[in-house]
């Protein structure tokens, strides 16, 4: 049998397994297919929970439920006091997956780590362009420009020597791009020529092991039995893939699963008052909104970006979209987040202003596109019928919009592209808490075709943000945020919509679930009563 009827038979005895609950077995009903399972190559929430959470491991990770950073594969860190250099020491024992394709030989070691980093960035790795190459992250992070190399100093110490101080980078390498895959593993599936298995059938350090994926079905994960942390609590992990809310509603009360995201806003007073249903609540970090592209007339020019952004009745989207569930959003980070700067003052809604404002611009007869994601996405619960808001919003001055979507790995991937027609629906949860994974990763220059869908390269925002990560202290860097966030205001490369609240159903058996404020779904301390 080949390793892909192997995956595929797998996946068949999965979605008969899928419909009743085991004892040992958790079922998540997710909300769509991963782009892959490679973090990264992608940037979706979707994405990392199949992949970068239960399969992999990072140097250092974010303790679940809390943005503080604590050792993983790397058991300690130093920085030099120019703040130039990062050695990290790594864990000795840690055991890498195997599959019917690879049995690894050795453990984990400073190999590995350095060639997870290396193939992101070095165009003479053969895996610089196994399954596109497209390294979102590690480009929008402007990685290619601080990362000068990666020295191995032994088996198990690798030094990060950086081109300038990096104040997040620590939380920037427990992020899920940073990831770390068996080079072992990635070096046979060249010799094999089959490279992108590496993105097909994933191998990592994790508490899961990967067993089988069918697209828009399932997926399926055993418990990894020598992972080097504390063991997952469930014998297997299941994803039920189950985009539709009310369906995966459905499911979570006929016991088909135990934990779903995302749920219908319209359903949380049902469930709270439904004794077979727990809901977890939390603030989230995050913010929704609508990216216009900056490079394609007449959004190029910011006093058009600001019209339409008067034009866009925020209220009426909380109210409709969010049932309330939320709030608006006037700045590029959410209120949570240190540095949010309260005193800037939203763009009000007046649509009179907005048609007199395109008219002084010599905009007329303006037709446009918005794009509306096909998934539900914290920050955004129905893209679709938002879209259908703003759609009449600016048809009450003079803009006819078309709404347009695609599967959501193929909305990721065209949402990228410079001369995309268009603005985009989209959205974010914070990384790692650092104001600079919103307002860098997002916005800056080096994001541009990748992780910045407005593509909005603005130098005096660019300074400021560029100056602030290399400050040592939150109390130096934040005024410099609190500055761009006033330059991103009057140049409105995007509409900000709503930051929103996370609720998470589940089952009542589910035992020591933690709503993670960085908006992954973690199940490796996970049981069932």
């Amino acid at each position: 049998m080949t390793f892909k009827s192997c995956l595929a038979a797998g996946a068949t005895a999965l979605a008969l397994s899928a419909g009743s609950v085991s004892a040992q077995a958790l079922v998540y009903c997710s909300e769509g297919s991963p782009e892959g399972f490679d973090p990264a190559l992608y940037t979706a929430g979707t994405t990392f929970d199949a992949s970068s959470h239960p399969i992999y491991n990072r140097l250092a990770e974010f303790k679940v439920g809390t943005t503080e950073v604590i050792p993983a594969l790397a058991e300690s860190w130093e920085v030099s006091d120019d703040g130039k250099s990062v050695t990290f020491k790594l864990r000795q024992g840690v055991k890498f997956h195997g599959n019917a394709n690879f049995t690894p030989t050795r453990d984990f070691n400073a190999d590995d780590v350095v060639f997870s980093f290396d193939r992101q960035g070095n165009e003479e790795n053969p895996y610089y362009t196994v399954s596109g190459g497209t390294w979102e992250y590690y480009g929008g992070m402007s990685m290619p420009d601080l990362i000068e190399s990666i020295d191995k100093v032994d088996d198990y110490t690798v030094t990060f020597n950086l081109t300038r101080p990096e104040a997040p980078f620590i939380a920037n390498m427990a992020m899920d791009f940073a990831s770390i895959v068996s080079k072992e593993y990635a070096d046979a599936m060249m010799e094999a020529g089959t490279p992108e298995m590496l993105n097909q059938a994933p191998i990592g350090t994790g508490p899961f092991v990967f067993q089988a994926y069918q697209k828009d079905a399932v997926i399926r994960y055993v418990r990894n039995d020598d992972y080097w942390g504390d063991p997952a609590r469930v014998e297997a992990l299941i994803f039920a893939i189950t985009p539709d809310a009310s369906v995966r509603y459905q499911k979570l009360q006929a016991g088909e699963c135990h934990v779903m995201p995302y749920p219908n806003p319209a359903d949380i007073a049902d469930m709270k008052a439904n004794e077979g249903v727990v809901v977890m609540e939390q603030e989230g970090l995050n913010v929704g909104y609508l990216a216009y592209n900056t490079t394609v007339a007449p959004y190029d020019n910011p006093k058009v970006r600001k019209a339409l952004n008067m034009a866009i009745d925020k209220q009426a989207i909380i109210d409709v979209v969010f049932q309330g569930a939320g709030q608006i959003a006037k700045n590029p980070i959410p209120p949570t987040m240190w540095s949010y700067n309260d005193a800037i003052v939203d763009d009000p809604y007046d649509p009179e202003a907005a048609k007199a404002a395109l008219e002084a611009e010599g905009v007329s007869d303006l037709k446009m596109k918005i794009w509306a994601m096909p998934v539900q996405r914290p920050y955004n619960p129905n893209a679709r019928r938002m879209a259908e808001l703003m759609q009449a919003d600016f048809a009450k001055i003079g803009v006819e919009v078309e709404i347009v979507s695609y599967e959501w790995g193929e909305y990721l991937s065209r949402s990228r592209e410079l001369d995309r027609d268009g603005a985009i629906l989209l959205g974010w949860t914070g990384d790692n808490g650092d104001p600079d994974n919103f307002l860098a990763v997002l916005l800056g220059c080096d994001g541009r075709e990748n992780s910045n869908r407005a593509q909005w390269c603005h130098e005096p925002f660019e300074e400021l943000i560029q100056q602030a990560k290399m400050l040592p202290t939150q109390e130096e860097r934040q005024p410099l945020y609190e500055q761009a966030q006033v330059i991103f205001k009057e140049q409105a490369p995007w509409a900000t919509i709503a930051h929103s609240v996370v609720y998470m159903p589940m089952r009542p058996e589910v035992d020591n679930y933690v709503v993670h404020p960085l908006g992954g779904h973690i199940f490796n301390a996970v049981g069932l009563k």
